[in-house]
């Protein structure tokens, strides 16, 4: 039988991606009961089997979808529209859990009392910080101190790549270069080609560059996933030999090259395969974002209140805490601001 195309499948009426965002979310939680509680990333089970955390391959699924619905975003609405929805998409929930973190949370973690904490310069260092260059390594004053990780925020360095990422695509607008998608698939082999010559000249080399070429790459490659949609099939047998070959690639330097390409068209494989989509399987409401923002520092707080219990036996409370707060900024900041939004777009 023959497989229908990303293009046939978008216009099916349903999808996974809400669904499937808010499951990777919950991955990158999972991971995190490891390196909160040990300090340990490569403690971590999928870590020694894959290469990557649970929380890294959530993370590369994040930006796979992300790269095809941004990409469809500008080619759909034009830039202004793009820079405005993806403005107010990401900052009005990151300066919301920024403020939360540092003036709710960390009062009531610190050993100062709440005067100092409140004059500390790094208070203020930590807001600008995290709000500015997406730091996610900076501390809270006499916060988290005996943790084994001290950062509050351990999640938002991503968000400097997700932003680079809408950059690139916006100036690839202006500059008609998504009219060009062949043009695009060059840049694409350019970043594979960097990434397998990584793996061959220095396999054991920076994490940052690793960083560098992986989450663009997987970011393209669903752009380019949506530029030739017409083209790419949605085959969940396809998706099925995609994982065993990868797993034959695993010894090679091709692995991770491998892996970040199935990653990409896996994750849109599952939100578009209609076997998957025949019913309606979006979430009442967008949990992922805030998942992603309040996991972290509420792991922590719960490291930091019982440091003794297990990794697994705290994440589950944390993990209703979490899921409570990610409503909570649905309801309070990120709805209100998509619907500011759509009524700007209209307005526009």
């Amino acid at each position: 039988m023959r497989s229908i195309s990303v293009g046939g499948a978008m216009s099916g009426g349903h999808n996974n991606f809400g669904l499937l965002r808010l499951v990777l979310a919950l991955a990158v939680v999972v991971s995190h009961a490891f390196s909160v509680a040990t300090g340990r990333v490569e403690d971590e089970p999928w870590a020694q089997s894959t290469g990557f955390t649970l929380g890294e391959h959530g993370v590369n699924g994040f930006f796979a979808i992300s790269g095809f619905l941004v990409t469809m975003s500008y080619d759909r609405r034009g830039w202004r529209d793009y820079v405005l929805a993806r403005t107010l998409r990401i900052g009005p929930g990151l300066v919301a859990a920024t403020l939360v973190v540092a003036l709710l949370l960390g009062p009531a973690m610190t050993r100062l009392d709440l005067s100092a904490y409140l004059a500390h310069p790094q208070l203020w260092r930590f807001i600008t910080g995290t709000l500015t260059t997406f730091k996610s390594a900076t501390f809270l004053p006499g916060v988290f101190e005996d943790n084994p990780l001290r950062s509050p925020m351990g999640t938002v360095w991503t968000l400097k790549y997700e932003t680079l990422c809408y950059l690139g695509v916006l100036v690839a607008g202006l500059v008609g270069l998504l009219g060009w998608p062949k043009l695009a698939l060059g840049i694409g082999g350019v970043l594979l080609a960097a990434t397998v010559l990584r793996e061959i000249v220095t396999p054991d080399g920076p994490k940052g560059v690793e960083t560098a070429l992986r989450l663009p790459l997987i970011f393209l490659t669903g752009g380019l996933i949506y530029l030739f949609r017409a083209r790419v099939p949605v085959s969940l047998p396809g998706l099925a030999v995609a994982l065993v070959a990868l797993a034959l690639l695993s010894p090679t330097p091709l692995y991770k090259a491998g892996l970040y390409l199935v990653t990409a068209w896996g994750a849109l494989v599952l939100a578009l395969a209609p076997a998957l989509t025949r019913w309606r399987t979006d979430p009442p409401a967008d949990l992922s974002y805030g998942v992603y923002l309040y996991g972290w520092p509420v792991q922590q707080a719960s490291h930091a209140l019982f440091p003794t219990i297990g990794a697994f036996a705290l994440f589950w409370p944390a993990l209703v805490v979490t899921l409570v707060l990610a409503m909570l900024s649905w309801l309070l900041v990120e709805k209100p601001a998509l619907a500011l939004k759509r009524r700007l777009l209209r307005g526009s």
